[in-house]
């Protein structure tokens, strides 16, 4: 299966709900018109495709952006995906704009 196809089945309150807690842990940043994710786990990618098509909105790309540090003997990957939520009643900008941040919690490693 595509990461760019939507996954059938999450409802719309949880969808929300998951977005909230990524903007509050600093995994989504909104840049513009577009929510920016980023995570070291991919699975985690595929969840906030789902998320997002939910919503009513599509991913445009996801990226590997690079390495970093785990710990002090490993590194993993970083995956970074871009969507554009086109809904123009959600508040998620609202919510980021008062909980959010201007910098992912990965910003600083890579």
């Amino acid at each position: 299966m595509s990461i760019l196809t939507t996954l059938p089945g999450m409802l719309l309150p949880t969808a929300h709900k998951k977005l909230q807690c990524w903007i509050r842990s600093r995994h989504v940043i909104c840049s513009g018109s577009f929510f920016i994710f980023e995570t070291v786990d991919y699975s985690a990618v595929e969840r906030f495709t789902e998320c997002i098509g939910a919503l009513g909105g599509s991913i445009i790309a996801v990226d590997s952006v690079g390495k970093i540090w785990m710990g002090d003997h490993r590194q993993v990957i970083l995956y970074r995906a871009k969507a554009s939520l086109h809904t123009p009643n959600h508040d998620l900008k609202q919510y980021w704009i008062k909980y959010g941040s201007f910098r992912t919690r990965f910003d600083q490693q890579v």
